[in-house]
């Protein structure tokens, strides 16, 4: 089963008739797709008044919006490969467990992509604001394969 069943299969949706925004969400150099930062809905801060698993699923949110954007940029999930994410964490300056936040982008990109298209490199930074408050923000970068 490729990479766009296996989304469809999660009740991903991808409303390819969105309209452009400001920047672009998503843009294509060469075999690359790099995309904007996208944020969560949730709010706040890790280690004050959002909780690990909070954050979690808040990264995992973002990531669902990172593959509607490029699936609006290529058509498909079919025939890529993750290459890297770059996950903020709106963080307290004693909170460390940034990577345990953005483990909820990187789990639902190894769901969707097989073996070594969902394995990627990545970066999990708290921050000590992001824009508008929210508590993840996460960029990424695809390759369309041969």
């Amino acid at each position: 089963m490729g990479a766009e069943a296996k989304a469809l299969e999660r009740g991903l949706e991808f409303p390819d008739n969105a309209e452009r925004a400001y920047l672009n969400m998503a843009a294509r150099t060469g075999k690359l797709i790099i995309t904007s930062g996208h944020t969560s809905t949730q709010k706040g801060k890790l280690g004050l008044d959002v909780t690990v698993e909070q954050g979690y699923e808040a990264a995992k949110e973002v990531a669902t919006n990172i593959l509607q954007s490029v699936h609006q940029e290529v058509g498909t999930l079919d025939g890529l490969r993750v290459v890297k994410l770059l996950g903020c964490v709106n963080s307290t300056l004693d909170f460390i467990e940034q990577h345990l936040v953005i483990n909820g982008a990187s789990d639902l990109l190894h769901e969707i992509f097989d073996g070594d298209d969902g394995h990627h490199a990545r970066s999990a930074i708290g921050f000590a604001q992001l824009p508008t408050g929210v508590a993840v923000e996460i960029e990424a970068i695809f390759e369309i394969k041969d």
